[in-house]
């Protein structure tokens, strides 16, 4: 039926007026109902796992819930604001992004400063301002890919070079780097690092540069994991999976028992046992493993399902994003997700040695949940702008 002609204005301003305001695309809102559904199942999984620690520490059973919720309902209207705004102006705001970032990740550590950033448990990672508290180290994931996604625009032509091309990259990544493990929070550094190099290297930086600063730097990290015990426990604990298994191996341990007890579709909802002490951080580091537990092999299969379909989708978006700066941040905000959610599994696996990473939109923790919330916005307002140069 044509639009144009008698009645074909009204027609056509009826047709947008039914348009999705993501954009006309179902990769969109393909991307929001995933989230949804995440994030949606979260709730309810960190209630089942979080009730009883919440009454052990003489809290409602409903305490930790209630604060994700919040942190959600947050997330949400960051996210369409995120959507709603031309995603093309965090380019021009890349510098003093990340220059925010690194002010206040430097206030983190510096003496003094407690007031606002308290020694917990003999780290420093979270910053109090009034009621809320936030983890600047979540935020320079997202800050970091935005920043490395617009400079290596500019310097296109020169990232096979290793030093006019990926050497700024990398002053730049080592200073933030050093900020967080310095908190100390090594995992967090080498996540942030990570997804900024992933970034560089969809921009077209050269595969044998990495390699290189990976062997380099391999003997560094090394000798920084054997300064730290808690962390060469670590790391002797995955080649040895049978040392300690009451000790430095009780967390695996104990996560591996829980997938494997829930079968093929699980104990139940609120029935999982291993969150009565025998589990730490069930509602966050190792939340995917009560999610075996309760709703078994089909529970972990929906949400890797789940996982693997925002990952097509939003590399789809970055495929046919309007501009290189649109694919490269496209790029770089799946990955947060993605990668986050492939390494939260793999620990929960035992795969990789035991390091705190949360499993996006399910796992407990309201500053990862924004940036996470922020990333999907981001993606729906590329997905949006890339719709509507199709059309």
């Amino acid at each position: 039926m044509a639009l144009w002609g008698p009645g074909g204005l009204s027609r056509a301003a009826t047709l947008e007026s039914r348009a999705s305001r993501f954009g006309h695309g179902w990769e969109a809102p393909l991307l929001f109902a995933i989230t949804v559904v995440l994030l949606s199942f979260g709730l309810v999984t960190v209630y089942s796992t979080s009730a009883v620690m919440a009454q052990t520490e003489g809290l409602r059973d409903y305490h930790y819930v209630v604060n994700q919720a919040a942190g959600g309902a947050l997330g949400v209207v960051l996210l369409g604001a995120m959507s709603m705004v031309d995603y093309r102006l965090l380019r021009l705001l890349a510098w003093p992004l990340l220059l925010g970032t690194l002010v206040v990740l430097a206030i983190m550590i510096i003496p003094g400063t407690q007031v606002i950033a308290p020694e917990i448990n003999h780290v420093r990672r979270w910053l109090y301002l009034g009621p809320l508290r936030i983890q600047p180290s979540e935020f320079a994931k997202l800050t970091l890919i935005v920043w490395t996604a617009a400079l290596a625009v500019r310097k296109q032509d020169r990232l096979r070079s290793l030093t006019r091309g990926l050497g700024p990259f990398l002053l730049l990544w080592l200073l933030t780097f050093a900020l967080i493990a310095a908190q100390p929070s090594f995992s967090a550094a080498a996540m942030v690092v990570l997804l900024a190099g992933l970034v560089l290297f969809a921009a077209g930086a050269r595969i044998g540069h990495f390699l290189m600063l990976g062997v380099i730097g391999l003997p560094l990290l090394w000798s920084r994991v054997g300064s730290v015990a808690y962390q060469l426990q670590r790391v002797v604990a995955f080649l040895d999976p049978r040392h300690d298994p009451a000790g430095v191996n009780y967390q695996i341990t104990q996560s591996l028992i829980a997938m494997g007890s829930g079968g093929m579709v699980g104990k139940g909802f609120g029935h999982g046992e291993q969150k009565f002490g025998f589990l730490p951080e069930p509602h966050n580091d190792f939340i995917f493993a009560m999610v075996g537990e309760e709703w078994g092999f089909l529970g972990l299969a929906m949400i890797t399902l789940l996982f693997v379909a925002f990952a097509l989708v939003g590399y789809r978006v970055a495929r046919n994003a309007p501009d290189r700066f649109g694919s490269l941040l496209a790029v770089g905000v799946t990955n947060l997700i993605v990668v986050q959610a492939l390494l939260h599994m793999a620990v929960n696996l035992a795969l990789v040695p035991t390091t705190g990473i949360t499993l996006p939109f399910l796992s407990y923790g309201r500053s990862s949940l924004l940036v996470c919330l922020m990333s999907v916005g981001i993606l729906l307002n590329i997905a949006r702008h890339a719709e509507r140069d199709r059309e």
